[in-house]
Protein backbone atom coordinates (compact mmCIF):
# COMPACT_ATOMS: atom_id res chain seq x y z
CA UNK A 1 0.00 0.00 0.00
CA UNK A 2 1.35 3.57 -1.32
CA UNK A 3 -0.59 5.66 1.10
CA UNK A 4 0.29 6.02 4.86
CA UNK A 5 -3.56 5.20 5.64
CA UNK A 6 -3.64 2.95 8.97
CA UNK A 7 -6.98 1.97 10.85
CA UNK A 8 -7.15 2.81 14.52
CA UNK A 9 -4.99 -0.23 16.42
CA UNK A 10 -7.84 -0.90 18.09
CA UNK A 11 -10.30 -1.68 15.20
CA UNK A 12 -12.09 -4.92 15.12
CA UNK A 13 -12.90 -4.72 11.45
CA UNK A 14 -11.32 -4.25 7.73
CA UNK A 15 -10.85 -0.76 6.74
CA UNK A 16 -10.84 -0.01 3.47
CA UNK A 17 -8.44 2.60 2.41
CA UNK A 18 -8.44 5.18 -0.40
CA UNK A 19 -7.51 4.50 -3.69
CA UNK A 20 -3.83 3.57 -4.90
CA UNK A 21 -2.38 6.12 -7.23
CA UNK A 22 -1.47 3.07 -9.48
CA UNK A 23 -4.02 0.79 -9.93
CA UNK A 24 -6.82 2.67 -8.54
CA UNK A 25 -7.73 0.26 -6.50
CA UNK A 26 -8.91 0.86 -2.81
CA UNK A 27 -6.47 -1.44 -0.40
CA UNK A 28 -7.94 -3.19 2.30
CA UNK A 29 -6.40 -3.71 6.01
CA UNK A 30 -7.45 -7.15 7.01
CA UNK A 31 -8.47 -7.07 10.86
CA UNK A 32 -6.91 -10.07 12.78
CA UNK A 33 -9.23 -11.67 15.39
CA UNK A 34 -7.05 -12.41 18.72
CA UNK A 35 -8.21 -16.18 18.60
CA UNK A 36 -7.79 -16.40 14.58
CA UNK A 37 -8.75 -19.81 13.61
CA UNK A 38 -6.86 -21.88 11.08
CA UNK A 39 -9.51 -21.47 8.70
CA UNK A 40 -9.92 -18.03 9.35
CA UNK A 41 -6.15 -17.42 8.69
CA UNK A 42 -6.59 -19.36 5.79
CA UNK A 43 -9.09 -17.24 4.20
CA UNK A 44 -7.60 -14.04 5.46
CA UNK A 45 -4.34 -14.75 3.63
CA UNK A 46 -6.35 -15.70 0.59
CA UNK A 47 -7.77 -12.66 0.52
CA UNK A 48 -4.56 -10.70 0.98
CA UNK A 49 -2.65 -12.52 -1.56
CA UNK A 50 -5.51 -11.77 -4.15
CA UNK A 51 -5.50 -8.24 -3.35
CA UNK A 52 -1.57 -7.82 -3.63
CA UNK A 53 -2.14 -9.91 -6.51
CA UNK A 54 -4.81 -8.10 -8.41
CA UNK A 55 -3.02 -4.66 -7.05
CA UNK A 56 -0.11 -5.91 -9.23
CA UNK A 57 -2.03 -6.75 -12.36
CA UNK A 58 -4.10 -3.20 -12.25
CA UNK A 59 -0.96 -1.02 -11.39
CA UNK A 60 0.70 -2.48 -14.59
CA UNK A 61 -2.04 -2.46 -16.70
CA UNK A 62 -2.69 1.19 -16.19
CA UNK A 63 1.08 1.97 -16.26
CA UNK A 64 1.58 0.60 -19.64
CA UNK A 65 -2.38 1.71 -20.63
CA UNK A 66 -0.96 5.29 -19.92
CA UNK A 67 2.41 4.84 -21.63
CA UNK A 68 0.37 3.50 -25.00
CA UNK A 69 -1.99 6.11 -24.60
CA UNK A 70 0.84 8.80 -24.41
CA UNK A 71 2.71 7.46 -27.52
CA UNK A 72 -0.51 7.52 -29.69
CA UNK A 73 -1.45 10.95 -28.72
CA UNK A 74 2.18 12.19 -29.39
CA UNK A 75 1.98 10.40 -32.82
CA UNK A 76 -1.40 11.21 -34.36
CA UNK A 77 -0.22 15.46 -33.32
CA UNK A 78 2.70 14.87 -35.06
CA UNK A 79 0.96 13.31 -38.15
CA UNK A 80 -0.84 16.77 -37.98
CA UNK A 81 1.66 18.66 -37.26
CA UNK A 82 0.86 19.71 -33.85
CA UNK A 83 2.18 19.49 -30.41
CA UNK A 84 1.33 18.87 -27.02
CA UNK A 85 0.35 22.10 -25.97
CA UNK A 86 -0.89 24.90 -27.89
CA UNK A 87 0.22 28.94 -28.08
CA UNK A 88 -1.83 29.02 -24.72
CA UNK A 89 0.23 26.06 -23.05
CA UNK A 90 -2.77 24.11 -22.97
CA UNK A 91 -2.66 20.49 -23.75
CA UNK A 92 -4.01 19.36 -27.13
CA UNK A 93 -6.39 16.75 -27.18
CA UNK A 94 -7.50 14.12 -30.02
CA UNK A 95 -11.30 13.52 -30.51
CA UNK A 96 -13.35 10.72 -29.39
CA UNK A 97 -13.02 8.79 -32.77
CA UNK A 98 -9.20 9.30 -32.72
CA UNK A 99 -9.09 7.90 -29.08
CA UNK A 100 -11.61 5.42 -29.93
CA UNK A 101 -9.06 3.40 -32.12
CA UNK A 102 -6.71 3.60 -29.88
CA UNK A 103 -9.09 2.02 -26.73
CA UNK A 104 -9.99 -0.49 -29.40
CA UNK A 105 -6.62 -1.62 -30.44
CA UNK A 106 -5.21 -1.64 -27.15
CA UNK A 107 -8.40 -3.72 -25.73
CA UNK A 108 -7.44 -6.03 -28.88
CA UNK A 109 -4.14 -6.35 -27.84
CA UNK A 110 -4.42 -6.98 -24.52
CA UNK A 111 -7.19 -9.31 -24.86
CA UNK A 112 -5.46 -12.59 -24.10
CA UNK A 113 -4.23 -11.05 -20.63
CA UNK A 114 -7.27 -9.49 -19.81
CA UNK A 115 -8.75 -13.30 -20.50
CA UNK A 116 -6.36 -14.75 -17.98
CA UNK A 117 -6.68 -12.29 -15.73
CA UNK A 118 -10.80 -12.80 -15.55
CA UNK A 119 -10.34 -16.38 -15.54
CA UNK A 120 -7.85 -16.04 -12.60
CA UNK A 121 -10.04 -13.61 -10.56
CA UNK A 122 -13.15 -15.58 -11.02
CA UNK A 123 -11.30 -18.73 -9.44
CA UNK A 124 -9.70 -17.03 -6.36
CA UNK A 125 -13.05 -15.21 -6.08
CA UNK A 126 -14.89 -18.82 -6.04
CA UNK A 127 -12.51 -19.99 -3.41
CA UNK A 128 -12.90 -16.82 -1.18
CA UNK A 129 -16.54 -17.35 -1.27
CA UNK A 130 -16.31 -21.16 -0.71
CA UNK A 131 -13.96 -20.65 2.42
CA UNK A 132 -15.90 -17.71 3.53
CA UNK A 133 -19.42 -20.22 3.67
CA UNK A 134 -16.96 -22.56 5.62
CA UNK A 135 -16.08 -19.65 8.27
CA UNK A 136 -19.41 -19.02 8.19
CA UNK A 137 -20.48 -22.49 9.40
CA UNK A 138 -17.42 -22.73 11.38
CA UNK A 139 -18.41 -19.61 13.68
CA UNK A 140 -21.69 -20.70 14.16
CA UNK A 141 -20.84 -24.29 15.05
CA UNK A 142 -18.75 -22.39 17.51
CA UNK A 143 -21.69 -20.02 18.73
CA UNK A 144 -24.26 -22.85 19.12
CA UNK A 145 -21.42 -25.03 21.23
CA UNK A 146 -21.41 -27.32 18.69
CA UNK A 147 -17.93 -27.10 17.80
CA UNK A 148 -15.12 -26.67 20.35
CA UNK A 149 -12.68 -24.02 19.45
CA UNK A 150 -8.86 -25.07 18.80
CA UNK A 151 -6.47 -22.41 19.59
CA UNK A 152 -2.66 -21.93 19.12
CA UNK A 153 0.28 -20.65 20.24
Amino acid sequence: MTSGFRPPSDSCHDWIGPPDQHSNLRPIIFYIPKHESPLERRLRELRQETQAWNQQFWANQNVLFKKEKEEFVRSRLKAKGLELRDEQGQRVTLDAEEMAEFYNAFLSKNYKKQLLYNRDWYKRNLTITFIMGRVALERAWRRFGLKKRRTEG
